[in-house]
């Protein structure tokens, strides 16, 4: 089942990857990589989604972003130092878990590895500081609508739909606000018409407009 998995994987430097990892399965909800944690070990995802996001002393989060099947987490802390976010499954989710020795076996072998894991590496780097410029010159009603339309798909109908079943405290750990803003930007955006919530499936109906 596990050589179905990693098989399946449509890169061919991933699938490298995961063939050089031990497979193992967590359950809906367990934290994979604790931040502030000291690793050697990325995860390739082979099955399920899991959520990266960061905390405080309090208990509040902010989520980074989402990987499901084919995506990796955990390359930063192959320089040895602590975790910089924690991981969770939100559903059961297995992984091919790659230890930094197997990981410069891969390059030796194949020195590509070492050109996608850097791509991978400045392709998050630039979603990092997008969202940071976002979080210091938006207001939260900008970074709803940006997220949004970020994720949305178009269907065949022309419309533009959310895939994932999110709620307000979902959007609000995206964009760093509290659930209650978010439940009043979804009020206005509702009564404007320009989305559509329905079993917690977010259509937007035309684009929202970029400042209320």
């Amino acid at each position: 089942m596990s050589s179905d998995l990693i098989a399946a994987i449509g890169d061919p430097m991933v699938r490298e990857l995961a063939s050089r990892g031990a497979v193992r399965s967590f359950p809906k909800n367990t934290v994979i990589i604790n931040e502030g944690d000291r690793g050697d070990s990325l995860f390739v995802i082979l099955s399920g989604k899991v959520k990266v996001y960061v905390s405080d002393d309090d208990g509040r989060e902010m989520i980074l972003d989402h990987y499901s099947a084919g995506d990796y987490v955990g390359e930063m802390a192959l320089d040895g130092q602590p975790r910089s976010a924690s991981v969770m499954t939100l559903e059961p989710t297995s992984c091919a878990v790659v230890t930094r020795d197997a990981l410069r076996a891969a390059i030796v072998a194949n020195p590509d590895v070492a050109m996608a894991l850097i791509g991978t590496l400045i392709e998050r780097a630039r979603i990092a500081t997008d969202n940071v410029k976002n979080l210091a010159l938006m207001d939260v009603y900008g970074r709803v609508a940006r997220l949004l339309l970020s994720i949305a798909k178009e269907q065949p109908d022309g419309k533009l739909v959310v895939p994932e079943r999110m709620t307000q405290q979902d959007i609000a750990d995206r964009v760093g606000a509290s659930r209650d803003m978010i439940s009043r930007i979804f009020k206005d955006l509702t009564i404007g018409g320009y989305v559509t919530v329905i079993d917690r499936i977010i259509t937007i109906n035309r684009k929202p407009p970029a400042r209320w």
